[in-house]
């Protein structure tokens, strides 16, 4: 298998796009600025709605463009949700702070879109839908991610990517362990709470 897509997918994940629009939004390193996580949720509420919207269509770019190298590098699903898994590993573990990113749901979000339009969309409704009832936006993505796989089988049918998309909502989730318990305690910000 062609490596050189997986490489590129990682370096690419791993352009903190948060960190830039926080900086640049309000002069703000995010890290260290309401809930400290490099995300579009975070840039929100510290440096204002722009930054935030940048933000995420950044982040959903570059899981796109790396699930695209795939293809472009002549291989397969295969290739595709392993460059688009490597963004997202970029973008969680980034090289340019110290492997501390964010959680990946904007940069998974644009890796299926590629590859499974109508699933993510389905993905994306199950969030829309319980961010607005709760305001909870982790609540929304943890329940976006969960439903993804089985959209992806239902509307695919393709094995290799139900299973990428299971791994990367693995580890989407896992990287929402804390947001578990401060919902659990009644301490998870809402969406529109300002840092």
């Amino acid at each position: 298998m062609t490596v050189w897509p997986l490489v590129v997918g990682y370096v690419l994940g791993s352009v903190p796009f948060a960190y830039v629009a926080g900086r640049i939004g309000r002069g703000v390193d995010i890290r260290r600025a309401g809930s400290g996580n490099v995300g579009a949720t975070n840039v929100l509420r510290t440096a204002g709605v722009w930054p935030a919207v940048a933000t995420t269509v950044l982040d959903i770019g570059k899981g796109t463009a790396a699930a695209w190298l795939g293809f472009v590098a002549g291989g397969g699903p295969e290739l595709a949700v392993a460059s688009g898994a490597a963004a997202v590993l970029g973008h969680v573990f980034p090289i340019w702070l110290g492997l501390k990113g964010g959680k990946g749901v904007a940069t998974a979000f644009g890796v299926f879109a590629l590859l499974a339009p109508l699933a993510t969309a389905l993905a994306a409704g199950v969030f829309v839908a319980t961010v607005w009832a709760s305001r909870y936006v982790s609540l929304g993505s943890m329940l976006g991610l969960v439903a993804l796989p089985p959209a992806v089988w239902w509307t695919t049918g393709n094995g290799v990517v139900t299973a990428g998309s299971a791994a990367v909502a693995v580890l989407v989730l896992l990287r929402h362990r804390g947001n578990v318990l401060r919902l659990r305690a009644g301490a998870e910000r809402h969406l529109g709470d300002r840092a």
